[in-house]
């Protein structure tokens, strides 16, 4: 019972922080739809049952089964994770990374940083976000222009602080077409 209640405070406050900076980035409404898929049976009772507290549960459920059911549930309902993004080329007849829109790397950054400030607690500092980014295996899963775009914003927010990070992400609507992007 312990679990239940400790992953359910986990991701609510996860997802109430999430809610937050999407606010201050101008995407109100991904912030409030955001992770609603975590309350699903499929998600919360396996995230409760691998609860850990500093990290998320998916990691232990695939140390105790070699995959993580509730992760594969999570990825395909959610567009702010890079792994949603993956499509069959038909050119290389190999599954490939795809540009993720605008609007949904914004809700990336919110989370990534979200998390950071949840796991981390009092310990949390800008710098956590780029450094995880940074040491991860993430930028090379993603698509070389949404890692570009994630990894300058975390750099933003490293050297410049989060209000003017967010301000920044806000304003941006479409993003020049050299960067690969065109509509939010």
């Amino acid at each position: 019972m312990w679990h239940i209640l400790k992953h359910f405070s986990t991701i609510t406050k996860h997802r109430h922080k999430v809610i937050r900076h999407c606010f201050k980035c101008g995407i109100l409404w991904q912030g409030l739809c955001h992770d609603l898929s975590k309350y699903s049976p499929s998600e919360f009772f396996s995230g409760a049952k691998y609860y850990l507290g500093d990290r998320s549960p998916t990691e232990a459920e695939r140390r105790a089964q070699g995959y993580s059911n509730a992760w594969l549930h999570h990825k395909g309902r959610n567009r702010h994770h890079f792994e949603y993004w993956v499509d069959y080329n038909i050119v290389t007849h190999r599954a490939e990374p795809v540009e993720m829109p605008l609007r949904y790397v914004k809700e990336m950054f919110c989370d990534r940083v979200a998390a950071g400030k949840i796991y981390l607690g009092s310990k949390y500092t800008d710098n956590n976000p780029i450094d995880y980014f940074i040491h991860g295996n993430a930028k090379n899963s993603m698509h070389p222009n949404t890692a570009r775009l994630l990894e300058e914003w975390l750099t933003m927010l490293q050297r410049e602080g989060e209000d003017k990070t967010f301000a920044y992400i806000k304003s941006l609507k479409t993003l020049p077409k050299e960067d690969g992007y065109e509509k939010a």
